[in-house]
């Protein structure tokens, strides 16, 4: 195996399908940038940003000529899929400028269920044996993606770049929504407006309340959990008040699942306890309403569909000749 992954071979020139979507994705935004230019908080450093990335791709590139074999061709793309933890972060500055909108899906999910989801499960399971497992699931995420990307890698490596294409595909997909449905979810807006407000099914517009407030209220749950400090952490790092409505964690996992079953029925098994545990989890911690969940799973059957077209359509061409 390892004989084979640094075996010389000659492969097609240019650039691979995950990052010409990612230059299409980095050229889109930056044109929006350019519009936005003056609302924005600091579009220089956005737009060098891009030119960065951009500059990179195409570096890698030329040096995957060196020595294009297996491993070098994975540096590619898992630099590319690592680039998405930019990418994610970088939707609320451009959605920070829109009005938020949090108060029509906190509304619809009033209408739709007669309370709040997200509130009744959190307060009816507070237990460690219900939090942690939760905690668990959702923190699986990024090794569910791994775990996806390197078995195809490893054993359908014919398949490893469409599967890399449609993952990175779809997550762009998702953050150009972020970007023009600014909706933060009840781990921000509900503190944002209040408990109170919340308990008698009040949501008021807080219009760009997002743009100069960031705060991120600790989660529900067993405060002394492993896991619950695993999520608690990350959050605080790197979340945002943007990438709530659909939920790219039960699509992009979803879509994972798809790949697992058509790849591996085995590696679906495995995955599937993690799975169910993170759908529940994404509304358990508040991060997103019921409909962003069921939004969530919906797009990702579309998406998989979708990209997988534009990826035999536009794109397929094997790796190495």
């Amino acid at each position: 195996m390892a004989l084979d992954l640094f075996k010389r071979a000659e492969s097609h020139k240019g650039l691979f399908a995950v990052e010409k979507i990612t230059l299409i994705y980095n050229l889109l935004t930056s044109i929006l940038i350019l519009f936005l230019y003056q609302k924005m908080d600091h579009p220089g450093q956005m737009l060098l940003d891009r030119v960065l990335i951009a500059g990179m791709t195409v570096l890698l590139m030329y040096l995957y000529r060196l020595a294009p074999c297996k491993f070098s061709a994975f540096v590619r793309v898992a630099i590319q899929m690592s680039l998405l933890s930019y990418w994610y972060p970088d939707t609320f500055e451009f959605n920070r400028v829109f009005p938020n909108l949090d108060h029509l899906f906190a509304s619809a999910e009033q209408w739709l269920f007669g309370g709040q989801p997200a509130v009744w499960f959190s307060l009816r399971f507070p237990q460690m044996w219900v939090s942690e497992p939760l905690n668990m699931g959702y923190f699986f995420y990024y090794p569910m993606i791994l775990l996806v990307t390197v078995w195809y890698f490893l054993f359908r490596f014919d398949l490893f770049e469409k599967v890399s294409f449609v993952l990175v595909t779809s997550f762009f997909i998702y953050y150009l929504i972020y970007i023009f449905v600014p909706v933060a979810g009840p781990q921000f807006y509900f503190p944002a407006i209040g408990y109170d407000n919340v308990a008698q099914g009040i949501f008021p517009s807080i219009g760009d309340y997002f743009n100069h407030n960031q705060e991120l209220l600790p989660g529900p749950g067993y405060e002394h959990g492993f896991f619950y400090n695993l999520v608690e952490g990350s959050q605080q790092v790197g979340e945002r008040p943007t990438a709530a409505f659909p939920s790219s964690h039960v699509g992009v996992s979803t879509i994972l699942m798809i790949m697992a079953w058509r790849g591996s029925r085995r590696l679906f098994a495995c995955l599937l306890p993690f799975y169910l545990l993170l759908c529940c989890a994404t509304v358990y911690i508040q991060a997103h309403y019921l409909i962003d969940a069921i939004a969530g799973f919906v797009t990702a059957i579309i998406l998989y569909v979708v990209v997988t077209r534009m990826f035999k359509r536009w794109f397929a061409r094997p790796m190495f000749v």
